[in-house]
């Protein structure tokens, strides 16, 4: 990205899960598996690399050591690219290809929104001359060249530029309404609301210039807030007047909040196999990167499934993805399912409807016949 210098990209991955029923519990929600080949942080972090942005900075609230930990060892490999750990990062580089055995002693209060996670580490957000900042999420999947994004930005002289795309009005209830107006500046901005008027939405990843940003984060910090920016800090931009502007996000985009969004986003995957707007095959790659993937189409045991090369399956899988190592056992049958890294299927078991953790708990999904509401292909 030609366009890469005076631009700090942050990744905000604070999240429990705790929508995510027993697939969030006991694991991070941006590590949640997706796509038989990755975990949700990915696909930001893919997008930032390929977009050619060298670094991104991680701001995360919910037990950051392991987050850190497992980032470092994932994509900090790459010579060319790594995940910055903001006032942990000098302990992760003296480490050199290992992990600190400690930490820096926590100087800091706890974040307590993804706004205040930007207040709490404004130095290494803010530091270095920065002139535009880009804020990423880690729960959402899509695959986006950031360039076009931030210099139209630059050529536009807006406060911000935030990505958004048209879906159906039925789901917009769901997530940021945005509009527009004639020359593309934003004239609305409310967080799902109970009426849409509009069948736009906040894509959830945008650009600030640094100062204007600064400048808002520490006018409501304080402040009875709510510590997010799409509730406090656009809203607040927008009511004073600031010049804020949209960049269309053409292609496949989705918001996986739920435990039925990340169900459904997989079965629409498993429907359109290889023709998927988003294919299997232009996913990052972090989850047993050396097991190959396959689509099979028909053949004994299995129809229209994501099968990994050491699959065991002695049952039968239809219109379902498979994460590797997994073990379907004689006479067992799964369909419509997500079966995650290392899942074992007893035999005679019937699997409908589901998400198959890592230690065989079935999470069972209502199964509606709908697309997958918020995304778009």
């Amino acid at each position: 990205m030609a366009e890469r210098a005076g631009v700090r990209a942050v990744l905000l991955a604070g999240g429990e899960g705790r929508r995510m029923g027993p697939l969030g519990t006991g694991r991070l929600k941006p590590l949640v598996p997706y796509g038989g080949v990755c975990r949700l942080i990915d696909f930001s972090l893919a997008n930032a690399r390929a977009s050619g942005l060298g670094e991104v900075l991680l701001l995360s609230q919910y037990e950051e050591r392991r987050l850190m930990d497992d980032l470092h060892q994932v994509w900090n490999r790459d010579t060319g690219f790594r995940v910055h750990f903001g006032p942990y990062d000098d302990a992760y580089r003296a480490a050199e290809g290992g992990l600190p055995r400690e930490l820096p002693e926590r100087t800091w209060p706890a974040e307590r929104g993804t706004a205040d996670a930007l207040i709490r580490k404004a130095g290494h957000v803010f530091g270095g001359g920065r002139e535009q900042v880009l804020v990423l999420h880690a729960d959402h999947v899509y695959r986006f060249d950031y360039g076009p994004l931030v210099a139209e930005h630059r050529a536009s002289g807006a406060a911000l530029t935030i990505a958004y795309q048209r879906i159906e009005r039925r789901w917009v209830h769901l997530f940021g309404m945005v509009r527009f107006d004639g020359a593309g500046r934003l004239t609305e901005f409310v967080e799902k609301p109970a009426e849409p008027t509009s069948d736009l939405v906040f894509a959830a990843f945008c650009v600030f210039d640094a100062a204007v940003l600064h400048r808002y984060l520490e006018k409501l910090d304080g402040t009875d807030w709510q510590h997010d920016i799409s509730r406090d800090v656009i809203p607040a931009m927008l009511a004073g007047g600031e010049d804020i502007r949209g960049h269309r996000v053409v292609g496949h985009w989705a918001d996986i909040g739920t435990v039925e969004r990340y169900h459904r986003a997989h079965l629409m995957l498993a429907a359109a196999g290889p023709r998927a707007g988003l294919p299997v095959e232009r996913m990052p790659r972090t989850v047993r990167p050396e097991v190959d993937r396959g689509w099979v189409a028909d053949s004994p045991g299995v129809v229209a499934s994501l099968v990994p090369a050491d699959l065991v399956n002695e049952g039968r899988v239809e219109h379902s993805v498979l994460f590797p190592g997994v073990t379907v056992g004689a006479d067992a049958r799964v369909r419509r399912s997500v079966l995650l890294p290392g899942a074992t299927v007893r035999p005679g078991q019937v699997i409908e409807s589901a998400v198959v953790l890592e230690n065989g708990h079935v999470q069972r999904v209502e199964d509606p016949a709908a697309v997958t509401e918020g995304t778009r292909t």
